[in-house]
């Protein structure tokens, strides 16, 4: 099998070529979905490793494994999600079904009380959502939007994102302040908050449908043909390269329990940490996306990966002030920009349209499971040596990492004039 370059697919339809800021009407709207959704899920996910840690008193290594999984779930489960969008057809609705789960989960947390095997169980139910709903999402960005334009598409939405991934530790931090123990509170507007980005995604995106595939493809969008795309050179490219990086990536959890031990934060301003890189991110998402398009999308995902390299570096000195504090943080929101839409976007660039959720899932899955295994060996070795020596260690993958993934996407697509979404032939 082989990837061809083909006129663009999936641009929107008729009546809808209007742009907000040369971009579609769809994008913001699924990003303002994802919006409310992120204040309702990062209301829970910012008390998460505080209350697990300090609270439940888990070991390092319980808690990696936890996060690894929680954190895995979401991207194991992207395929089945992709593979019945593309069949049906049916983008929204597979997204709506993955929305609707995670904000049945917040009433779940509130039915559940303070068992931590019940709390557990739903929020692994909120990750399954999140699975469900993550590709066919990032589907419709990507078929309502100009293939040389998705870096910028994929930023825009990321940013709307972002908005709610800092509201939402704002917000529990706020409650939690002026109501202390407060956290059915917290359940229910984040209920609320989830309700609202459902409705939104039901009354007012539309769903895409993918042009015709090219000449002689007739075969109907399966798990065969998806893990198919991986003969394609380009497509395994990006697949190893992705899966690569995740393996030396250490999680943001782990990243904030390392700064707050090096800084003795006091433990109620630790939702704080999330909305600082948060509101780094929201800042450069789009303008990342917009350089991506120009300067080169693999370039951009392996320079946000130096990024990451600053931050390691920076969580190894012995003691760090407000100043080394602010620069993680910092690092952390531009790293994020440079690799979460763009990565996207290269996906999108080299994946037929009619099978585009499906590719975009095996990326991601491949990513999640890299990330469970890397969330599960720093827990274990810092379990056993400390903090100090599993920043080294994933300090040194990452240096190969970055030379591995510079190989395999230097012949990448992905700039100004190579950003034609491929079809199957």
């Amino acid at each position: 099998m082989y990837l061809s370059r083909a006129p663009d697919v999936g641009r929107p339809a008729p009546g809808t070529g209007r742009r907000w800021g040369k971009v579609a009407p769809n994008v913001v709207f699924l990003g303002l979905t994802s919006l409310f959704t992120d204040i309702s899920s990062e209301m829970v996910n910012a008390i998460l490793p505080l209350y697990l840690t300090f609270e439940l008193r888990w070991t390092p290594l319980q808690f990696g494994v936890f996060d690894g999984f929680y954190q895995g779930v979401a991207g194991l489960l992207r395929l089945a999600g992709g593979l019945v969008a593309d069949r049906r057809r049916r983008y929204k609705e597979v997204a709506a079904a993955g929305y609707g789960l995670s904000a049945l989960c917040k009433l779940g947390l509130l039915a559940v009380g303070n068992g931590w095997v019940a709390i557990t169980a739903v929020l692994f139910a909120d990750r399954t959502g999140k699975g469900i709903r993550t590709a066919p999402r990032d589907a419709l960005v990507s078929l309502s939007s100009p293939a040389a334009a998705l870096g910028w598409a994929f930023g825009v939405h990321r940013a709307l994102d972002t908005i709610g991934a800092m509201a939402g530790p704002l917000l529990a931090f706020v409650i939690l302040t002026v109501v202390p123990g407060a956290f059915d509170l917290v359940f229910v507007i984040s209920f609320c908050a989830a309700v609202v980005g459902l409705g939104i995604l039901g009354l007012f995106v539309e769903n895409r449908v993918p042009g015709p595939a090219s000449p002689g493809v007739s075969r109907p969008p399966s798990l065969r043909r998806a893990l198919g795309l991986l003969r394609d050179r380009r497509f395994r490219a990006v697949v190893m390269a992705g899966a690569l990086l995740s393996l030396a990536t250490v999680s943001d959890a782990f990243v904030y329990l390392t700064l707050q031990r090096q800084t003795d934060l006091r433990l109620g301003y630790f939702p704080v940490l999330y909305v600082g890189t948060a509101a780094v991110y929201l800042l450069l998402a789009a303008p990342v996306g917009r350089l991506a398009d120009r300067a080169g999308r693999g370039r951009v995902l392996l320079a946000g990966h130096l990024l990451l390299f600053g931050v390691y570096a920076l969580l190894l000195q012995p003691r760090l002030g407000a100043a080394g504090v602010v620069a993680g943080l910092a690092l952390l929101g531009v790293y994020y920009a440079a690799t979460d839409g763009v990565l996207m976007a290269l996906v999108s660039s080299v994946v037929p349209a009619d099978i585009r959720t499906s590719g975009l899932a095996v990326v991601a899955t491949a990513v999640a499971a890299a990330r469970l295994v890397a969330s599960v060996l720093f827990g274990a070795v810092w379990t056993w040596a400390g903090p100090t020596a599993a920043l080294r260690w994933f300090s040194v993958g990452l240096v190969g990492a970055l030379v591995a993934a510079a190989v395999l996407l230097r012949n990448q697509p992905g700039t100004r004039d190579e950003g034609q979404p491929a079809t199957a032939g």
